[in-house]
């Protein structure tokens, strides 16, 4: 199975956000190259947000080229199997954690934002990641900086789409 093929299983098993589904099912079908940076039309990206839930915080990054405080995540790779295990790698790269997990069952959202030309949108597909307890983060090149964040800091620091992600991830949790 190619990742193309499992981003469209993945995405037809999500029963949330129909609409947007379909926007990305749509891409799919008419862009074979739709999965990867080189698609001008926009391609999908997969990311994750990392949560210690034993102590009620999310680590985020301050990505180097937004200057924003995001999840970790980005373009998938031809060597990615699966698109979680392409938001499970880009979480391990950006966060230093070794021994992450996704929260089971599939994706919490998905987040479709414009990005500068020659690409046009990015079609995020978000995920969470659990932190082992012992987890200790650290700074990847691709980082201004990294810091845990608990809970109720996250809308002060982050954009909608991240307070988002992290009430969807709560509430899967509960």
């Amino acid at each position: 199975m190619t990742l193309h093929d499992d981003a469209v299983l993945v995405l037809k098993g999500y029963e949330d956000q129909p609409e947007l589904r379909d926007v990305y099912l749509d891409h799919l079908a008419r862009h074979e190259d739709g999965m990867y940076k080189p698609c001008e039309a926009g391609h999908l990206t997969s990311s994750a947000l990392v949560i210690d839930p034993s102590r009620g915080r999310v680590l985020l990054t301050l990505h180097k080229k937004l200057g924003m405080w995001l999840q970790m995540g980005g373009h998938c790779e031809p060597g990615d199997p699966t698109v979680e295990a392409a938001a499970l790698r880009e979480a391990a790269e950006e966060s230093g954690i070794a021994g992450l997990t996704l929260l089971p069952g599939g994706p919490v959202r998905l987040d479709r934002h414009p990005i500068p030309a020659p690409c046009h949108w990015h079609l995020d597909v978000q995920y969470a990641a659990l932190a082992p307890a012992d987890a200790v983060a650290e700074i990847s090149d691709e980082s201004l900086d990294l810091r845990w964040f608990a809970y109720d800091e996250v809308a002060s620091v982050a954009d909608a789409s991240v307070v988002e992600l992290l009430k969807g991830t709560l509430a899967r949790l509960a």
